[in-house]
């Protein structure tokens, strides 16, 4: 899950209109972060998907069970 401070101070740094060096390189670096966390918690969803058809099969994609396999596997 991603910080809250962590948004608060991306959010707090994009409504100031001149930042400096430091804050210019904080930005950039909290950015990375939260796009790093996005994409983490983003493929764990992935990994728990179960697509099931009208039928009651499991037809889940075989690229996203691959993905859980090497997760636990």
């Amino acid at each position: 899950m991603i910080d809250p401070k962590l948004i608060q101070r991306i959010n707090e740094l994009a409504r100031k209109e001149k930042l400096t060096d430091a804050e210019k390189k904080e930005q950039e670096a909290l950015r990375k972060q939260y796009l790093a966390l996005f994409r983490m918690g983003f493929k764990e969803q992935l990994e728990n998907i179960k697509v099931i058809d009208a039928e009651g099969h499991d037809v889940t994609p075989n690229k996203i069970k691959e993905m859980r396999n090497k997760t636990n596997g």
